[in-house]
């Protein structure tokens, strides 16, 4: 029985979605800092933060899903190790005796 996972590839539209709403949601917080009725410093403040929330969120997305990639990985092999013990075991084989005394 082999149930080796089906590898999930994104549509063009799922793809371009995603890019969409990334950038309007990227325009929209630089609007919205631009039009604050505040100092430059505090624009400038308000804009790192922003960029520094948006690449802690893209590491955070990675360490996510380089983790569920070595669960697959570990899971595969622990597969691998089952398959191949069930493979070589024989129920109708000779036990081996063990010397009473």
């Amino acid at each position: 029985m082999d149930e080796t996972p089906v590898k999930q590839q994104n549509t063009g539209a799922y793809y371009g979605q995603a890019v969409a709403s990334f950038g309007i949601a990227g325009g929209a917080v630089a609007v919205g800092i631009y039009n604050l009725e505040v100092d430059g410093w505090v624009r400038a403040f308000l804009g790192i933060a922003a960029l520094y929330l948006t690449t802690s969120a893209f590491t955070l997305a990675k360490v996510i899903r380089d983790r569920q990639e070595v669960g697959r990985i570990v899971s595969r092999v622990d597969q691998a190790r089952m398959e191949k013990m069930m493979a070589e075991y024989d129920p109708f084989a000779p036990k081996e005796r063990t010397r009473e005394h």
